[in-house]
């Protein structure tokens, strides 16, 4: 007779729970490995290259005086040294990436290939506009897309990512304003009280005030407090929809109807565009800019800082005010825009040195061809529906912060449920990573108390959902029984144990040291 394990697989009636550490440190296929810096491999290298044949005297004293402190090593030591590395981290091609507010979705592989043709991979940005056609054709396309998919009149391809999107959306606004002769006049931001952080921390380095606006009960945007708030001093208001609770504002026509009807404009965050892609179009909400980050809808690499892309869609009063440069097609061909003395007059000026990162844009239009326009409705509402399968598979066992009604693209729930287990949402999330999934978005937004944040995209198949379900339901049957030294000392199987993260945020070792007396130091 056999019995069940926590995974569902069939165990031994014998078989022993407790296995004894190992006497390396390794465990099966994880390596120990000593970090790379404390190799013996100082002295050599992967690759033989001939003796120089002039010498750096010509550098006079920019010549490197002492050890240039990096290791050598040789192919095979960095190849594995990098797949380990990679066995010790959690990744979208190895299981489900829960992060809510993310959007961790998975990376199809033909993007990939798209992005590597030469004739997208191997340009440059100073090279003569007649010899990149084919790159300008296809950023005019991507601008093309996104002003369909938005019901936009123009957008910036520019920025690189969200919150450089954000600020490029807010000087435009700062820039209509300045041509109104308002600027001076209209020096305050609306926020909701649920907003992403960079919304507040971008409209405060562009120069504005920011106020908060309150939250309803069912987890949106108070209309009568923005009502009260709105005035001639207000410059824009800044709303995400749907918004950080995984909810679709549904006063969001009376929300534009109200800022226009002050003078501001509505800045929307488009982190969440995924939700509502080929669904609804923001430019039909009233919204003047909104960012979209390539990463979480159009799905190019998330993450590794970079290079990242994040496009603003603007209305039609601010789409003169767009940064340069934009792509435009006339007898000549494809050309960029780039000279305020030009068609850039009004442009509020430039964002980055050039145009904006290429691989981005082949990736997202990529991803976007590949799936037509009914594809693209597709993605919301397969995102919408997986959101909701989980949170209607988790709500008897840990509660919904907003039980009412469906939700979109991410579930939100609290830890009232947790309330009695001496159990917190950062010890639960511990013990998702000795369950071998990478942990939800936890206590945020920030509105709701011990906020786990789940967001499961629509790339995951029914199949890995009931997975990442299955083991949620049993650490959570588990934080009621009692069984709290499985969570207050988790992780045990990842890496490394729990980490004192407040130390390491607050006093973070961002240099390795050679221990004193080892040769390294010497």
């Amino acid at each position: 007779m056999s019995t069940m394990n926590t995974v569902g697989r069939p165990t031994a009636p014998n078989q022993v729970s407790e296995k004894p550490a190992t006497l390396t440190g390794g465990r099966g296929l994880l390596q120990n490995e000593a970090l790379i810096f404390e190799g013996d491999g100082w002295g050599k290298t992967g690759v033989d290259l001939p003796e120089p044949k002039t010498d750096a005297s010509d550098l006079g004293d920019l010549v490197r005086k002492d050890p240039i402190g990096l290791p050598g090593l040789s192919e095979p030591e960095a190849m594995r040294h990098y797949v380990r590395l990679s066995q010790k981290n959690h990744a979208i091609d190895l299981a489900i990436y829960p992060l809510g507010s993310c959007t961790m979705k998975h990376n199809p592989r033909l993007n990939e290939k798209m992005a590597r043709l030469p004739g997208f991979s191997d340009i440059h940005p100073l090279q003569p506009q007649s010899t990149v056609q084919g790159a300008l054709e296809l950023m005019d396309t991507l601008a093309h897309w996104l002003k369909t998919l938005t019901g936009m009149p123009a957008v910036a391809l520019s920025p690189k990512a969200g919150a450089h999107g954000e600020l490029c959306g807010l000087m435009a606004i700062r820039a209509a304003h300045e041509a109104k002769g308002e600027h001076e006049q209209r020096r305050k931001v609306l926020v909701p009280t649920s907003a992403h952080g960079t919304n507040p921390a971008t409209a405060a380095f562009v120069g504005y005030s920011v106020v908060e606006v309150a939250q309803t009960d069912d987890g949106r945007v108070d209309v009568a407090d923005l009502a009260a708030k709105l005035g001639p001093d207000v410059a824009a208001i800044m709303v995400t929809n749907p918004n950080t609770c995984g909810l679709f504002e549904r006063d969001i026509l009376e929300i534009s109807r109200l800022t226009h009807e002050a003078g501001a404009y509505f800045y929307c965050d488009g982190a969440n565009f995924n939700a509502i892609v080929g669904r609804v179009r923001p430019g039909d909400l009233g919204v003047d800019a909104m960012h979209i980050n390539l990463h979480k809808t159009f799905s190019t690499p998330h993450g590794g800082g970079g290079p990242g892309a994040g496009p603003v869609v603007l209305s039609e009063a601010l789409a003169p005010f767009a940064p340069a440069p934009w792509v435009v097609h006339d007898d000549g061909g494809y050309r960029l825009v780039e000279r305020e003395e030009d068609e850039a007059a009004q442009a509020f000026g430039r964002l980055c040195a050039f145009q904006g990162q290429m691989g981005m844009y082949v990736r997202a239009l990529s991803y976007m061809m590949s799936h037509g326009s009914d594809g693209l409705r597709q993605v919301a509402e397969d995102a919408v529906l997986n959101a909701n399968y989980i949170k209607a598979r988790l709500s008897d066992l840990m509660s919904p912060a907003f039980p009412d009604g469906p939700c979109m693209h991410e579930a939100l729930f609290d830890d009232e449920w947790l309330k009695g287990t001496d159990i917190t949402t950062l010890d639960f999330a511990k013990a998702m990573i000795d369950e071998g999934f990478h942990p939800m978005t936890m206590y945020f937004p920030l509105v709701v108390h011990g906020a786990m944040l789940i967001e499961p995209t629509e790339t995951e198949s029914k199949a890995e959902l009931d997975r990442f379900i299955h083991a949620m339901r049993l650490l959570a049957e588990a934080a009621k029984a009692g069984d709290v030294d499985r969570f207050k000392g988790a992780p045990f199987h990842a890496p490394m144990r729990r980490l004192d993260e407040t130390r390491a945020a607050r006093s973070p070792v961002l240099r390795w040291s050679a221990p004193e007396g080892s040769n390294q130091a010497a």
